[in-house]
């Protein structure tokens, strides 16, 4: 029997004497895409930073079978934090050889372009320094990084922030590559309909709670709607199973 990816199990967490998620329980299953949703301030990025580790939540949750936190639980996972800037200092090159260094790795530039053209960034951007970057062009180099890696668990927050509908798309590609490897993928998104084109499940939170674990058609279909925007309003605003 495999060992999940990712188990948590009340989990709560915050900041300060503030609780901002409460009693979070689910886990994620190997090669799986799985998706949390929610509205901004809903303790998306708060949970994320808990499963990590960071911080000091309080119940359980392992990455692999390890207890978050210590340094050793992150070794088959690669994280992207919401809001991604890569470092001015650095140049596009610069930046892969070093995330990659972290991990003992040495960059293959053959594998990097590809998945450079893959994530529609310019390849000669890897050539520039961070600063020279657009919003969407450093998520990209971000993403690169991430990907590149090449480790059993991905965890995403926000990813598909700064991107436009092109590369959105190459994006979900991406993942949908990654999934086909044998891999794990757990992000975040506000975008729904990417959520329901590409993960086998979902989670959605609301004030610091899940509301519903499942699939994203799982949801559909216990609120009565015809897409996952409107069942997610729907969940959110307790009116699930009434009439579209």
């Amino acid at each position: 029997m495999s060992v999940l990816p990712l188990v948590v199990e009340g989990l709560s967490a915050g900041y300060g004497k503030k609780t901002v998620i409460h009693d979070i329980n689910f886990s994620v299953e190997p090669g799986e895409i799985f998706g949390l949703i929610g509205l901004n301030g809903a303790g998306k990025s708060t949970l994320i930073k808990a499963i990590l580790g960071l911080g000091k939540p309080t119940g359980k949750s392992s990455l692999f079978g390890v207890p978050s936190g210590p340094a050793e639980s992150r070794t088959k996972l690669a994280y992207l934090p919401e809001k991604f800037q890569p470092s001015p200092l650095l140049k596009g090159w610069e930046f892969l050889s070093l995330t990659l260094a972290y991990y003992g790795r040495k960059l293959d530039r053959e594998r990097a372009l590809t998945l450079c053209a893959g994530l529609d960034l310019d390849t000669a951007a890897l050539d520039r320094s961070g600063r020279t970057y657009s919003k969407g062009m450093g998520q990209k180099l971000g993403l690169l990084g991430t990907m590149l890696i090449d480790l059993p668990l991905l965890v995403l927050d926000e990813p598909m922030s700064g991107l436009d509908p092109r590369a959105r798309i190459m994006l979900k590609d991406r993942l949908l590559d990654y999934r086909g490897a044998g891999h794990t993928i757990f992000f975040s998104s506000h975008i729904l309909a990417d959520i329901e084109e590409i993960c086998d499940r979902i989670a959605v939170m609301h004030d610091g709670r899940l509301i519903f674990v499942g699939t994203p058609q799982g949801l559909i279909a216990k609120a009565g709607r015809t897409n996952l925007e409107r069942s997610f309003l729907a969940a959110i605003e307790g009116t699930t199973g009434e009439a579209a």
